[in-house]
């Protein structure tokens, strides 16, 4: 009887945690494929599989809300999210519904690793998340990937690294300029929502005339403006 007692104590535990890493019928799973090595050691020790998970989930519902997308219908049809921690040359990437996070990186970064992990997956998580205009003309890079910095930075999860705001000689010269010029566009003075509103004109297709029909200027036009302002 006590045998099947911690059984059944065992198999509860496992229910439980399963339905913790849920959120909208959405489930996060994150695994770590650098064990032993001190990249996959770091991870264990300073951010854990368990932090992620709860980031993922606190980051998807920060993104429903900045695109607007308070109902399921609005939102991609996505059911299983991952990460994967795993040695790997570049910081971060993803494929489809699945996120890869450097142990190298990991190992390598000397400031607040928890933070800029967290970063990270604001990062990651939007492109998961946003229209980039498929199946119609895809959105530029350069733009999708200054929206996810945007979220990013909306999150109050800017890189140490980041270039200064006003910076640049072009909008989409790096997703940290673009980060803080879309964050321009989407000031009370222009338009309130912009982000939200672009994204969504994505759903299906990429118009490069976005910029004029929802601020009424194509996207250098209002970058010089936004220049203008950060001059002194």
């Amino acid at each position: 009887m006590a045998h099947q007692n911690l059984i059944f104590i065992f198999l509860s535990s496992v229910v439980l945690i399963s339905l913790a890493s849920k959120t909208c019928a959405v489930e996060f799973v994150v695994s770590n494929e650098a064990v032993g090595t001190t990249g996959g050691t770091k991870f264990d020790t300073e951010i854990g599989a368990e932090y992620c998970r709860q980031t993922l989930e606190k980051a998807t519902k920060f993104i429903w809300q900045i695109f607007g997308q308070s109902n399921e219908a609005d939102r991609k049809n996505v059911q299983l999210i991952s990460l994967l921690v795993k040695p790997m040359d570049v910081v971060a990437d993803h494929t489809g519904d699945n996120i890869e996070v450097s142990a190298d990186y990991i190992n390598g970064f000397s400031g607040d690793i928890k933070t800029e992990i967290t970063g990270i997956i604001y990062h990651e998580l939007t492109h998961v998340w946003q229209w980039d205009g498929t199946p119609g003309p895809r959105a530029p890079q350069n733009l999708l990937e200054g929206i996810a910095d945007y979220v990013r930075l909306k999150a109050n999860l800017p890189g140490s690294y980041w270039a200064q705001r006003g910076s640049g000689n072009h909008w989409g010269e790096r997703s940290d300029i673009t980060a803080y010029f879309l964050d321009y566009c989407d000031c009370e003075s222009l338009r309130p929502g912009f982000i939200k509103d672009l994204n969504t004109k994505m759903k299906t297709a990429y118009d490069g005339n976005c910029f004029i029909e929802l601020l009424g200027k194509s996207a250098d036009e209002v970058f010089a403006s936004y220049k203008a302002k950060y001059h002194h």
